[in-house]
């Protein structure tokens, strides 16, 4: 009750300043405003005590504001596990209709009493570093701009960039300070400790003081005591404070007053806030950033995302279909959307991409992204937008929004910013699924150790191995659909979607022999790097040669691109098993310093990954493709190796018989085989467009190949047939002689070149 009377006076006053900061602008008067009182001709109010308009909080004693989950994004997290096309679940929902819409009815009614205030974007780098001060600080590793929400600290003990500001002085007179440039309503703090491997550090109790001069300062107040806030129990967990009474000012200040008992004063925060029109603000006039793009930007638990993609398919029932792959732990449904001109069918020629996003339940951006690229294809197809209708005729598109919906789930429970670090980031069984697939990496090394030629080692479709495929193999069934959907589709090229930093990474992800850090390229380094770059290049984010890093590494030294195994060794990761057991190509782009953004930061996300999300899907049609055909039937061969000379790895054709080969503009010798069939050898350019060169292949059946498929069907050999046989025997018998006598005459030519030697020595 307390809270709703505070939140209630905060609105009944946000309105009052509202409309006298209009009568101010009419007037053309200069009236002064702070959080300490609001002059007017007629009266003098203080914020602090009477906007509450008489209600006072109940409790007069000094109160500990403790943690609250509260759910930011305030939506329904309940789960439905039908399909989307079942029958039942189409006549659930009918029932249910008006019940969701007196719900949604009451969810504003609740909205428009309850303030919820994005956050000012300590965790997002929206607040520059010049904004963030403090009292004092240990070194500058742990200096106020290091006072972030969810900041990673370096791995080194006294790192330059550490997990958190930490204040010199073991005292209840340190503050961290926060500029918000703007008037803002502030509503609450969220605290968090020190993130670090070599010392716990924590506050756990705090006080809030507000400005507008960063001068004169007035603590929050419960009553008629100072309020004092709960912070942290540990260094992780996201703890909210909200403000007995939210209150506008400039300036905020975190008070700490008790911190953990073996530790310093060390914290990260994040503040929420709305900001206020300012008629004396010159720059409140400017637009807010934004996208143009009419998308349902917002965070979408599992019910809703599955309406969301029901939505799109009744929009754009021509292009569109969604299918599932299997089931998580709990048995919520994976759902994949295609997209394409020719619904649920390989089309010969038509080369297969697809994204996946929310391998780790917690980087919920992926996920946001890819709902949006669904309902952006649609709309703009419509639209006409050739762009856009050349990817969906050309292209089979596949969307995969949440491959952990269990961890998402947890996540979106706690909200965009007390999920922390990790909440949500395992599956439900607590399996990190980028280390769930099979390690094929080192098999391939250790038999090209212990191989006689190298060279022989295969270096494509290397098998699951056995140890696997168990039951009992600590396998997530996430993973396992997966797997079989990678087994099922002959996809090309790929880019699953995290969270976290700034950068995409390419393969290998996992180095050899353990090493914690080392560059460990593929056979198709360049190809790799030019895909790393191309998402790199046209992020909004990623080319700003002023941002803020995100936590500890540098990556625009390398242009925002590194290999997996440079920046951290990942066995069992996705990217390398994709590489190694099919002929798919796949990167890594993380998104975003915060893993989850609040719905605020979403359409301005959408439009920094936008042009990288088209570009990318349109490397597809790069290299070369073709189709391998049988000479006599003209059928296709399934399973046709295609070699690329001075390419290590190799791909092999699909079920029809065409194929698609990554390269870069250049000429290639490239060698098809198949069993049971001669080899071809054709020569093939690469241009710089981005269109693929058609390299046809028609391989001709060995004569004993034909021979076998005769007997097998009981047939009688034609005479041509037994010719070109014994004429094959022949050669083999005149190659083998040749060989002898080659190493008859070698042999020879030794010994009597010993003799020689031996005569010359006496």
């Amino acid at each position: 009750m307390e809270k709703a009377l505070c939140t209630l006076a905060a609105v009944l006053f946000l309105g009052v300043f509202l409309h006298r900061a209009e009568a101010k602008i009419n007037d053309a008067t200069t009236e002064s405003y702070s959080i300490f009182n609001y002059t007017t001709a007629s009266s003098t109010v203080n914020w602090t005590e009477a906007v509450t308009d008489g209600a006072t909080p109940t409790t007069a004693a000094t109160k500990l504001f403790s943690s609250t989950e509260k759910q930011l994004d305030t939506t329904n997290t309940s789960q439905d596990r039908e399909e989307i096309n079942n029958k039942k679940e189409e006549d659930r929902d009918e029932v249910n209709k008006k019940k969701d819409k007196d719900e949604d009815n009451r969810k504003t009614e609740d909205e428009k009493t309850q303030p919820d205030c994005p956050p000012l974007g300590l965790e997002s780098l929206n607040v520059d570093d010049s904004q963030i001060q403090a009292s004092s600080y240990q070194r500058s590793g742990l200096g106020p701009h290091r006072g972030r929400l969810n900041i990673q600290s370096g791995i080194e003990d006294g790192d330059l960039y550490d997990g958190a500001w930490c204040a010199e002085f073991k005292d209840k007179h340190q503050w961290l300070e926060v500029d918000a440039i703007h008037l803002t309503l502030f509503t609450g703090v969220i605290l968090q400790g020190r993130n670090s491997i070599w010392s716990w550090d924590w506050v756990e109790t705090y006080k809030v003081q507000l400005s507008n001069d960063s001068v004169s300062w007035k603590t929050c107040m419960n009553g008629t005591q100072e309020a004092i806030f709960e912070g942290n129990q540990n260094p992780e967990t996201p703890v909210l404070g909200l403000l007995p009474v939210p209150t506008v000012a400039r300036f905020i200040r975190i008070n700490p007053q008790t911190w953990y008992f073996n530790g310093t004063v060390c914290l990260r925060a994040e503040i929420l806030g709305c900001r206020v029109p300012d008629p004396d603000d010159i720059y409140s006039s400017a637009p807010e950033p934004g996208s143009k793009d009419a998308l349902d930007f917002r965070h979408h638990n599992y019910k809703e995302m599955r309406k969301l993609m029901k939505s799109v398919t009744e929009e754009c029932p021509d292009i569109t279909r969604v299918y599932t792959i299997g089931k998580s732990y709990t048995g919520l449904k994976l759902y994949v959307m295609e997209i394409s001109d020719n619904p649920g069918k390989h089309e010969l020629g038509e080369p297969e991409f697809r994204y996946v996003a929310g391998m780790h339940g917690n980087e919920a951006l992926g996920r946001e992204l890819v709902l949006n690229l669904m309902q952006y294809m649609c709309k703009e197809y419509k639209k006409g937008n050739q762009r856009i209708v050349r990817l969906v005729t050309e292209t089979r598109i596949h969307l995969l929004p949440s491959m952990n919906p269990d961890g998402y789930e947890v996540a979106y429970e706690k909200g965009s910013e007390l999920a922390g670090w990790a909440e949500g980031r395992y599956s439900f069984e607590g399996i990190d699924l980028n280390h769930n697939f099979p390690d094929l990496n080192n098999i391939m090394w250790d038999a090209q150790e212990t191989a006689a030629d190298p060279s022989k080692v295969s270096n494509h479709y290397i098998p699951i191995p056995e140890y696997y495929t168990k039951e009992d193999a600590m396998v997530a069934p996430e993973t396992r659909a997966v797997i079989s959907w990678m087994q099922d589709i002959p996809f090309v090229l790929s880019a699953n979607l995290h969270g976290g930093e700034l950068v995409v990474t390419y393969p290998f992800d996992c180095t050899r022999d353990w090493a914690p850090q080392e560059n460990t390229p593929t056979a198709d380094d360049a190809f790799f790097r030019w895909l790393a770059t191309v998402y790199a290049s046209t992020n909004l984010v990623m080319v700003d040669p002023d941002r803020r890093i995100c936590h500890y590494e540098d990556f625009q030294g390398h242009n925002n691109i590194i290999n997996g195994g440079a920046w951290h060794t990942v066995p069992g990761s996705m990217n390398d098993f994709s590489y190694l057991h099919t002929n798919c190509f796949e990167v890594t782009v993380e998104l975003s310093c915060d893993k989850f953004p609040h719905v605020s930061e979403l359409p301005i996300e959408w439009e920094n990954n936008k042009e990288s999300l088209l570009v990318y899907m349109e490397q597809v049609h790069r290299g070369i493709k073709g189709v391998v055909k049988d000479k006599i039937t003209k059928q296709g061969i399934a399973d046709a190796v295609i070699k690329v000379e001075d390419h290590d790895h190799d791909i092999r054709s699909a079920a029809d018989g065409d194929y698609w080969r990554l390269l870069n503009p250049g000429e290639y010798k490239v060698v098809v085989w198949a069993e049971g069939y001669f080899p071809s050898m054709r020569r093939c350019h690469v241009g710089m467009e981005p269109n693929p060169t058609i390299c046809d292949f028609t391989l001709t059946k060995t004569p004993i190949q034909r021979l076998k498929e005769i007997r097998a069907k009981g047939g009688k050999v034609p005479q041509d047939l037994q010719l070109r046989l014994r004429a094959l025997r022949l050669r083999k018998l005149r190659a083998s002689t040749k060989a002898i006598n080659r190493r008859r005459e070698s042999q020879q030519l030794q010994r009597r070149r010993a003799r020689s030697s031996g005569g010359w020595r006496i």
